[in-house]
C-alpha cells in the first residue's frame, strides 16, 4: 500500500468548511433579496430572471451540503489514516483530497460568478 505525508489536509478542510458555511449564508441573502425584487416587479421578465436564480440558489445549496458531507467524510478518513499509519495518509485518501480541492475550486469560482449575474439582475431591477 502506497502512502503520503500530510502537511496541511485538516486546515484545509476547516478552511473550506468556513468558506462553504459563508457561501451558504449569501446564497440566503441573495435568495432574500430575490424575493424582494419578486415582490416588486411582476413583469414576465423579471418573472423568467427570478426563476432562474431561484434554481440556481437550490442547485448550489443542494451542491454545497455534498460538498460539506464530502469534506468531513475526508476529515475522518484522514484522521484514521493518520492515527493507523504513523503519520501518513493512503495514496487513495490523498487522491480524494486532491479532488476534493478541486471541487470546492469549482463551486467557488461558480458562487461568484452566480453573485456577480445576480448583482447585475438586482441593479437593473431593483
Amino acid at each position: 500500500m502506497r502512502t503520503s505525508t500530510i502537511k496541511h489536509t485538516t486546515p484545509q478542510h476547516n478552511e473550506w468548511m468556513r468558506a462553504l458555511t459563508f457561501y451558504e449564508q449569501e446564497l440566503n441573502i441573495l435568495d432574500e433579496r430575490l424575493q424582494e425584487i419578486a415582490g416588486d416587479n411582476t413583469g414576465h421578465e423579471v418573472a423568467e430572471n427570478v426563476e432562474y436564480f431561484q434554481n440556481q440558489l437550490i442547485i448550489h445549496r443542494d451542491y454545497i451540503d455534498g460538498l460539506k458531507h464530502r469534506i468531513r467524510e475526508s476529515m475522518q478518513k484522514v484522521e484514521h489514516d493518520i492515527n493507523h499509519l504513523a503519520g501518513h495518509i493512503k495514496e487513495s485518501t490523498a487522491e480524494g483530497y486532491d479532488k476534493l480541492m478541486e471541487d470546492f475550486g469549482t463551486e467557488e469560482r461558480m458562487v461568484n460568478e452566480l453573485r456577480q449575474a445576480f448583482n447585475r439582475f438586482a441593479s437593473k431591477w431593483m
